[in-house]
Protein backbone atom coordinates (compact mmCIF):
# COMPACT_ATOMS: atom_id res chain seq x y z
CA UNK A 1 0.00 0.00 0.00
CA UNK A 2 1.57 3.25 -0.61
CA UNK A 3 2.63 5.88 1.96
CA UNK A 4 -0.17 8.03 2.61
CA UNK A 5 0.71 11.53 2.26
CA UNK A 6 -0.16 13.82 5.46
CA UNK A 7 -2.27 16.99 3.53
CA UNK A 8 -2.77 20.44 5.48
CA UNK A 9 -5.11 23.56 4.43
CA UNK A 10 -3.30 26.62 4.03
CA UNK A 11 -5.22 29.30 6.25
CA UNK A 12 -4.80 32.25 3.23
CA UNK A 13 -5.30 30.26 0.52
CA UNK A 14 -7.58 27.36 1.93
CA UNK A 15 -6.11 24.41 -0.96
CA UNK A 16 -5.21 21.57 1.18
CA UNK A 17 -1.42 20.81 0.27
CA UNK A 18 1.24 18.22 0.96
CA UNK A 19 2.30 19.16 4.29
CA UNK A 20 6.38 19.39 3.24
CA UNK A 21 4.80 22.21 0.71
CA UNK A 22 3.78 24.50 4.02
CA UNK A 23 4.93 25.95 6.65
CA UNK A 24 3.18 25.34 9.95
CA UNK A 25 3.05 29.14 12.04
CA UNK A 26 2.77 28.17 15.85
CA UNK A 27 1.19 29.99 18.70
CA UNK A 28 2.89 28.71 22.32
CA UNK A 29 0.36 28.41 25.65
CA UNK A 30 2.71 31.74 26.71
CA UNK A 31 1.40 33.68 23.55
CA UNK A 32 4.95 33.34 21.18
CA UNK A 33 4.19 33.27 17.39
CA UNK A 34 7.22 31.60 15.92
CA UNK A 35 7.97 29.57 12.47
CA UNK A 36 7.96 25.77 13.49
CA UNK A 37 10.04 24.34 10.47
CA UNK A 38 9.39 20.88 11.90
CA UNK A 39 5.88 20.61 12.31
CA UNK A 40 6.24 19.29 15.85
CA UNK A 41 6.53 22.57 18.47
CA UNK A 42 3.93 22.39 20.59
CA UNK A 43 0.83 24.97 20.76
CA UNK A 44 -1.82 25.88 18.48
CA UNK A 45 -0.57 26.00 14.50
CA UNK A 46 -1.60 27.00 11.37
CA UNK A 47 -0.36 26.48 7.70
CA UNK A 48 0.66 28.37 5.03
CA UNK A 49 1.56 28.11 1.72
CA UNK A 50 5.40 28.87 1.50
CA UNK A 51 4.88 31.57 -1.27
CA UNK A 52 5.38 34.91 -1.70
CA UNK A 53 1.97 35.91 -2.74
CA UNK A 54 0.28 33.70 -0.06
CA UNK A 55 2.79 35.71 2.95
CA UNK A 56 2.12 38.35 1.51
CA UNK A 57 -1.72 38.08 1.38
CA UNK A 58 -1.57 36.60 4.85
CA UNK A 59 0.08 39.81 6.57
CA UNK A 60 -2.58 41.77 4.30
CA UNK A 61 -5.76 40.24 5.86
CA UNK A 62 -3.79 39.58 8.69
CA UNK A 63 -4.76 35.68 8.22
CA UNK A 64 -2.47 34.69 10.65
CA UNK A 65 -3.30 36.55 13.66
CA UNK A 66 -7.08 35.71 13.26
CA UNK A 67 -6.64 31.90 12.97
CA UNK A 68 -3.58 32.06 16.27
CA UNK A 69 -5.35 34.32 18.29
CA UNK A 70 -2.51 36.37 18.70
CA UNK A 71 -0.16 39.29 17.68
CA UNK A 72 2.12 38.46 14.99
CA UNK A 73 5.12 40.36 14.44
CA UNK A 74 6.16 41.81 11.50
CA UNK A 75 9.73 40.43 11.72
CA UNK A 76 7.33 36.64 11.31
CA UNK A 77 6.41 37.39 7.82
CA UNK A 78 10.03 39.12 6.99
CA UNK A 79 11.26 35.24 8.17
CA UNK A 80 8.39 33.73 6.43
CA UNK A 81 9.45 36.15 3.10
CA UNK A 82 13.01 34.85 3.26
CA UNK A 83 11.97 31.25 3.76
CA UNK A 84 10.33 31.49 0.87
CA UNK A 85 12.76 33.05 -1.42
CA UNK A 86 14.87 30.38 -0.34
CA UNK A 87 12.79 27.33 -1.05
CA UNK A 88 11.52 28.76 -4.42
CA UNK A 89 15.00 30.35 -5.70
CA UNK A 90 13.99 33.72 -5.63
CA UNK A 91 16.42 36.39 -5.28
CA UNK A 92 15.65 39.84 -4.33
CA UNK A 93 18.44 41.38 -6.21
CA UNK A 94 17.55 44.09 -8.66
Amino acid sequence: MPKKIPMRKCVVTGEMKPKKELIRIVRSKEGDVSIDPTGKKAGRGAYITLSKECILLAKKKNTLAHHLKATIDDSIYEQLLQLAEKENGETNES
